[in-house]
């Protein structure tokens, strides 16, 4: 068994791994918590059964403390991350890490760098690298069943629910507080892209903008809060108590207050940023983007987020020399379609977990690293740094209007790090 922190005790780190110790006690035990929250601090500790004197209000003071534990797990706000995991790596904790990085591009190489450098295992929340869905489609790829990939077609539908909730409403609603949309919801894309191709991204172009939730948009009759009187509540597909105002310990509710109770959310809804109208909120992330990237041996993606879709999962067409693959995550289906006429569909195993089993999947793969005193992993600092890049070189392509060449990019960055601060 492994001892563990965690800085930050938000959904993922309450839900994702905090969940994960109390179902595997045998393989992990929680021993200190910092969370600026005391409701949420109070509640993690309890649960498992952290010391008072072991429980912080901020972070820096769990890593004023010589290393105490065998991991770090950093599940604190984007903007923080840097600053964390730098200490971290200097204390020598294994880390896992919440993607992204940081929302920094200097930033995000410094860490692969030192990580390297100092040579301690941190392994980054590129989660569905670790799901058997996706395990599965990259044996696939890597079996040449379709022979080499040409073109893909990679769609991630957001929901537009999740959108509102997180992206309107919630802690990714501004690229200031937090990340670009692109980097904080769909990096895991970019990351899947890079890992499933096998090679180096050459150009990416990239168009996208907030169009729709804006308070120009505003239906007549709406509020500024559900709550206020709202004329078209009853009709809104947004409104925050339908999907809030209930007793259910489940995914967005769960989110809004620490206890899944009728006053705790109804006071949540009154006063904190859940219960505001989707169109009069304080969000700058896009609602919708494209980005088109070219790989190397004339690979080329269209890869396309969207909030504007019913269900919330990753869609996609692979296309080979030899055949094609379809997939659909939510509904764990691959098909497989040879032109030599065959064509067989394909249900991965499941296993209990958020992300298709991979919040359960990678955390017993790091545990099992810690213990091996390996400083590898799959989604270790440089490789995630790499595919972070392909993120921040499509917002660059946005921003500007024009193609990035990804090398040129990648130089551009390096040369900056070098230059003495």
């Amino acid at each position: 068994m492994i001892t563990a922190a965690l800085i930050g005790a938000g959904n993922r780190g309450m839900q994702a791994y905090g969940s994960y110790a109390l179902k595997y006690p045998h393989e992990v035990k929680f021993v200190a918590i910092a969370e600026p929250n005391g409701e949420k601090r109070n509640k993690f500790s309890a649960l498992h059964q952290i010391e008072s004197s072991m429980a912080f209000e901020s972070w820096e003071e769990l890593l004023e403390k010589d290393k105490f534990c065998d991991a770090l797990l950093i599940c604190s706000p984007d903007r923080f991350h840097y600053t964390q995991v730098m200490k971290a790596i200097k204390k020598g904790y294994n880390i896992l890490l919440e993607k992204p990085m940081s929302p920094n591009p200097q930033e995000t190489l410094e860490i692969a760098k030192e990580a390297t450098d100092q040579n301690v295992l941190l392994s980054v929340c590129h989660v569905l690298r670790y799901a058997p869905f996706y395990q599965e489609l990259k044996l696939l790829i890597d079996s040449k069943v379709i022979g080499d990939i040409m073109s893909i077609q990679w769609n991630e539908n957001v929901g537009y629910y999740h959108q509102a909730h997180s992206f309107v409403r919630g802690n990714w609603r501004n690229t200031e507080e937090s990340s670009p949309m692109l980097l904080q919801k769909c990096s895991h894309d970019l990351d899947m892209l890079q890992w499933l191709i096998g090679s180096s991204c050459q150009s990416v172009s990239s168009y996208g903008s907030l169009s729709y939730f804006k308070e120009e948009n505003a239906p007549e009759g709406s509020t500024m809060r559900c709550l206020d009187g709202c004329k078209v509540e009853k009709e809104c597909p947004y409104s925050a108590i339908k999907w809030y105002l209930h007793e259910r310990d489940e995914w967005p509710a769960n989110v809004v207050s620490v206890y899944p109770t009728i006053e705790s959310r109804l006071k949540a809804l009154q006063e904190g940023p859940y219960g505001r109208c989707v169109y009069r909120c304080d969000n700058d992330v896009v609602d919708h983007q494209t980005v088109n990237m070219l790989f190397e041996n004339d690979v080329t993606v269209a890869f396309t987020m969207s909030a504007f879709t019913k269900d919330q999962c990753r869609t996609f067409k692979i296309m080979g020399t030899k055949g094609e693959i379809e997939g659909n995550d939510w509904k764990n289906e691959l098909i497989v379609r040879s032109f030599s006429g065959k064509t067989e569909v394909i249900t991965p195993e499941s296993i209990s977990g958020g992300h298709m089993g991979a919040d359960t999947s990678i955390m017993s793969d790091f545990i099992a690293r810690v213990e091996r005193k390996e400083k590898e992993s799959l989604t270790s600092a440089l490789v995630s740094a790499h595919s972070h890049l392909i993120v921040f070189a499509a917002e660059e392509s946005r921003l500007s209007g024009k193609t990035v060449d990804f090398q040129t990019y990648v130089k551009s960055l390096e040369k900056r790090e070098e230059v003495p601060s």
